[in-house]
């Protein structure tokens, strides 16, 4: 419910909370509808392409209910393979080419990583397909150096921001989590940089409660959802995953998970409104540091 008070301020009750902000407060953030997504946690066929599509089929059709976003785990069509040699294809190679019917076929954006080259090298390249077949890319920057990955892969140096339905992604990739200022939110103009910080990935069981915990900080200290896909599995290394996949909102409330070790197609919803009261209520984007990045 929403009330108009004779300070020149509106007071916005929740369930739980009442809020006070001033009117210059730009309302069509809290008219934007809200985001429905879905995140597959699942094995991956040791670099066996046909055999992953094929299971991500199966796993798409237990989507009974429309969505507007499904996140998919790293490298989802091989696992986490470092034989770009063998396994990296162009952009329109087969992995994009299914994503983009998916896409299609579903009304949603889909993200998911890969193996990709390119006239530059070889890439662990995300790639985010829109239903109209329009693809955007993120190429993961740091690169793993306990594997091999820093050797044989090429890392990115530019960040993405998609546009779902108004709503603003940043995804990123597995190692990515690790370093927070490649993360990092930005508030300017009453606007922040955006509002949902995705990480696909081949995370190992090994370290879960690593990524369980910084899942969780890097939500608060962008004020933003933050989601991690993860799959489960052995891969071709003998590394176990245990996925962990989940939602956290804003002030690091779990709001989804799937069971470790456990197949799932989890769907969740992201409410605007919750986020951009929490925004206005507790003003952390006006107090962040403004900083640059070398690359």
């Amino acid at each position: 419910m929403i009330s108009i008070l004779n300070t020149g301020k509106i007071k916005i009750f929740t369930p739980h909370n009442a809020y006070l902000f001033n009117f210059t407060l730009k309302f069509n953030n809290f008219l934007m509808p809200d985001l429905k997504v879905a995140y597959i946690q699942t094995g991956l066929y040791w670099e066996d392409k046909a055999a992953n599509l094929n299971r991500f089929d199966e796993h798409f059709a237990k989507l009974n209910e429309g969505v507007d976003l499904v996140i998919l785990p790293e490298m989802f069509n091989t696992g986490f393979s470092i034989n770009p040699e063998a396994f990296a294809e162009e952009m329109n190679g087969s992995g994009v080419a299914y994503l983009i019917k998916k896409a299609g076929d579903l009304d949603a954006v889909i993200i998911g990583s890969l193996l990709v080259k390119t006239g530059k090298g070889f890439f662990n390249r995300l790639v985010a397909v829109h239903p109209g077949g329009k693809v955007e890319t993120y190429d993961k920057r740091h690169l793993f150096r306990l594997s091999e990955e820093s050797r044989i892969i090429s890392g990115g140096d530019q960040r993405l921001v998609v546009n779902v339905k108004g709503w603003k992604i940043r995804p990123l990739v597995c190692y990515d989590l690790r370093f927070p200022v490649w993360s990092k939110n930005t508030y300017s103009d009453e606007r922040y940089e955006y509002d949902v910080l995705v990480y696909v990935a081949n995370w190992p069981a090994s370290r879960s409660n690593v990524w369980k915990t910084l899942l969780t900080a890097r939500a608060m200290e962008n004020q933003v959802y933050c989601i991690g896909v993860n799959r489960i599995g052995e891969d071709g290394h003998g590394t176990s995953h245990s996925g962990d996949s989940m939602a956290v909102d804003s002030k690091g409330k779990i709001l989804s998970s799937a069971s470790p070790g456990e197949e799932a197609v989890n769907i969740v919803t992201l409410s605007k409104q919750d986020l951009e009261l929490y925004r206005v209520s507790f003003t952390l984007g006006m107090d962040w540091d403004r900083f640059s990045i070398e690359l």
